[in-house]
C-alpha cells in the first residue's frame, strides 16, 4: 500500500492515549478474527456476528472496542491499540488476525495501512459514514480515500450511507447498502405460567408499564397515570423502580399521597381487579411484564440520567415504547425505532399523559407495538450475507 502524504502528516500528529502500556493476553491458538467497534453500541450486529462464527466456525474472535461489550465464549474484548505505525505493526503481530472487520464507519488509518500490507482482508460492516479517529480529527491529504480504499468490501446500513462511503473515497466496487446486521435477541424470558395467569386476572384491562423508573421520573408517571384515568378508569400502571429498594417507599406515596389501591410484588400480592398501581420487585421479571403491558414508557430517558434499559427489550415482545429526551446509552437505537416511527418521544410530563392517552387506543399502539418488533426482528438475512462472505473469504486464504 502506497504510504500517502496525509498518513505522514496522521502519524506525525502526537496522540495521548489511555491503552499506553497495555499487556496483552496470549494469543488463542488456532485461526483468529479481528473485529473492531468504535463504541459499545455500534458493536451489537457486531457481536451477533461474532457468535455465530464462533459457535459454528470455531474460530477465535479478538473485538476492540474503548468501552465494556457483552462475554461471549471464544471471544477476548482489548482495547483498541494506539494508532501509530510502531504499535499498529506490533499489535498485528501479536494477534496475527486472517481477516479484519470494522463497523459504523470508523477509520484507523495507521492500523489500517498496516494490516493492508500484510495483506489482511479487510471489510466495513453496519457502515453509517466514514471518519477519521475522532482523537485525530484534521486535514490530511487523500488520508480517508487511502484508508477508504483498503477495504475490499463496505457493506452499509442503507443507500445514503454507501453513498457517503463511495463520496469519500471507497471503491465502487466495493460498497453495497445491504442493511443493517441482526443484533443479539433482546426478548427477555418469563414463565408462561405465570403470564397466563396474570393475564387472565387482568382480562381486558388497559395495562401499561414505566420500567426503570427513577425517583425524578415519578411525579411525571403519577400524573401521566391520573391523566390516562379519566379516560379508561380501569387502567392499571406496573411499575418496576429502577432501584428496587425505593419499591416500599413508592408503594407507600402512591396510597397515601395520591389515594390509589396498590399491590406490591415483594407482598407476594395480585394486581386483582381493584388495584389501580402494581409495583413490581425491581427489575428481575421484566419479561413478565413486557408481555403483560401494551404500552412502555422507557424510565430514566425523560428527567432521569438516561434511558436505564435497552428499547429493544419491549420492541421485541410487542410493547409499544414512549421515551423522552434523554436517551442514555441507546440513542442510535431510538433514532433507528423514531425513523420507522416504532416509538413515540415526549418532551414533558404533560407530553407522557397526552401520548399515554393517545396510545390507550388498541389500535394505535399495536400500530406502533408491530412496528417496533419489525426493527427488533431486522437484520437475520443481512448477518447471514456476512458469514457467508466471511467464510468465502476465508476459504480464499485458505
Amino acid at each position: 500500500m502506497v504510504h500517502s502524504l496525509g498518513l505522514t502528516l496522521y502519524n506525525l500528529r502526537p496522540r495521548r492515549d489511555p491503552t499506553a502500556g497495555a499487556v496483552w493476553p496470549d494469543r488463542m491458538p488456532g485461526r483468529l478474527i479481528w473485529m473492531h467497534s468504535p463504541t459499545a453500541e455500534t458493536a451489537r450486529g457486531l457481536l451477533e456476528l461474532a457468535a455465530r462464527l464462533i459457535d459454528e466456525d470455531s474460530v477465535n474472535v479478538l473485538f476492540t472496542c474503548p468501552e465494556a461489550v457483552s462475554p461471549l465464549t471464544g471471544l477476548v474484548h482489548q482495547p483498541p491499540p494506539i494508532d501509530r505505525p510502531a504499535e499498529a505493526r506490533a499489535f498485528l503481530n501479536h494477534w496475527q488476525p486472517e481477516m479484519v472487520l470494522f463497523s459504523d464507519g470508523e477509520l484507523r488509518p495507521s492500523l489500517l495501512h498496516e494490516a493492508g500490507e500484510l495483506g489482511l482482508p479487510l471489510l466495513m460492516v453496519d457502515g453509517r459514514a466514514p471518519y477519521v479517529l475522532k482523537e485525530r480529527e484534521g486535514w490530511y491529504p487523500g488520508l480517508m480515500r487511502a484508508s477508504l480504499q483498503s477495504f475490499s468490501h463496505v457493506l452499509t446500513i442503507d443507500e445514503a450511507s454507501a453513498r457517503a462511503f463511495r463520496k469519500s473515497g471507497a471503491s465502487l466496487a466495493a460498497v453495497s447498502a445491504v442493511g443493517r446486521m441482526e443484533e443479539d435477541s433482546a426478548a427477555l424470558s418469563c414463565l408462561e405460567a405465570e403470564r397466563a395467569a396474570l393475564a387472565k386476572l387482568l382480562a381486558t384491562r388497559p395495562v401499561w408499564l414505566a420500567v426503570g423508573l427513577p425517583e425524578a421520573e415519578e411525579a411525571a408517571v403519577i400524573a401521566a397515570h391520573r391523566a390516562a384515568q379519566s379516560l379508561a378508569h380501569r387502567l392499571l400502571l406496573i411499575v418496576a423502580p429502577e432501584d428496587p429498594a425505593r419499591s416500599g417507599a413508592l408503594a407507600k406515596r402512591l396510597a397515601d399521597d395520591e389515594g390509589w389501591i396498590v399491590a406490591e410484588r415483594t407482598h407476594d400480592q395480585e394486581p386483582e381487579p381493584e388495584v389501580e398501581v402494581f409495583v413490581a420487585d425491581g427489575m428481575s421479571e421484566l419479561g413478565l411484564w413486557y408481555r403483560l403491558a401494551p404500552i412502555t414508557f422507557m424510565g430514566g430517558s425523560l428527567a432521569g440520567q438516561g434511558c436505564v434499559r435497552n428499547p429493544m427489550e419491549p420492541a421485541a415482545l410487542g410493547s409499544a415504547i414512549l421515551y423522552g429526551p434523554r436517551p442514555g446509552p441507546f440513542g442510535g437505537t431510538f433514532g433507528r425505532l423514531g425513523a420507522a416511527r416504532a416509538a413515540r418521544a415526549v418532551g414533558s410530563a404533560t407530553d407522557l399523559g397526552e401520548a399515554l392517552s393517545d396510545l390507550l387506543s388498541p389500535d394505535r399502539a399495536a400500530r406502533l407495538a408491530q412496528a417496533a418488533w419489525r426493527v427488533a426482528s431486522d437484520g437475520a438475512e443481512v448477518t447471514e450475507g456476512v458469514v457467508s462472505l466471511v467464510r468465502k473469504i476465508k476459504r480464499a486464504k485458505v
